[in-house]
């Protein structure tokens, strides 16, 4: 369960949204098989997404199937009145959204004081400038390239130039950060993200919606890590 630094490696996160929801321990325990680095679970609450998914009781219950990294993606209103309970259901890592917090360095420093990895995420409209002053603290930046709140969407391929800018902001800093894209990863799109900087990519459709799951998983790797090496 430790939430490793970038290593200059591809991570692929798979989105557990995607799977079957009856059996999430089942799709978490191939996720670990299939060699992902950590797993990701999209909390929804309706308001800030058109769209209602996870609590604290699922990730504590994943707690218990497996010893990967959980990631807990707040997409929801107010993300500082979930820090502590996701904190205490065994999240490692906390990512929340910028355009939800008045104050966003308070909340990331709330997900620090608690031992836990934090992470900030932007929506497709936000301009990568608004992100990059919180680079020094936090583990992993976010860029979203569909419009959260729904899996399976089209990858938004005018992201690119921000997922550019993320990474080169990085790497000027020296930053030890996670550059993660979300949304519409897969065969197709890996390539791409990475190519633009990214070195974390979440999967979730291309994943759970395959008839083989943990060979999809390294598919996609496979791509990205390609991508990365040219």
């Amino acid at each position: 369960m430790i939430f490793k630094e970038p290593s200059g490696s591809i991570a692929i996160v798979p989105s557990l949204l995607a799977a079957d929801h009856a059996k999430l321990g089942k799709a978490v325990r191939i996720a670990e098989q299939a060699g992902a680095e950590w797993v990701s679970v999209d909390v929804m609450d309706g308001h800030f997404v058109p769209n209602l998914s996870f609590g604290p009781a699922h990730v504590a219950a994943l707690r218990k199937e497996t010893r990967l990294p959980i990631d807990a993606h707040l997409m929801v209103e107010r993300p500082e009145m979930f820090v502590k309970p996701f904190a205490d259901a065994g999240a490692d890592l906390i990512i929340v959204h910028l355009e939800t917090m008045k104050r966003p360095g308070q909340t990331l420093d709330a997900i620090k004081a608690r031992g836990k990895r934090a992470g900030l995420a932007i929506k497709p409209r936000t301009p990568a400038k608004a992100l990059l002053p919180y680079l020094d603290r936090i583990d992993l930046a976010l860029i979203m390239t569909v419009e959260p709140g729904f899996g399976g969407q089209k990858f938004l391929g005018k992201m690119l130039p921000k997922i550019r800018q993320v990474r080169d902001a990085i790497t000027l800093g020296k930053r030890r950060v996670w550059l993660q894209v979300d949304g519409g990863i897969n065969t197709r799109t890996a390539a791409d993200a990475v190519r633009a900087g990214a070195d974390a990519l979440v999967a979730g459709s291309a994943v759970y919606g395959a008839k083989d799951p943990g060979r999809a998983l390294r598919e996609v790797r496979m791509i990205a890590e390609r991508a990365r090496q040219h």
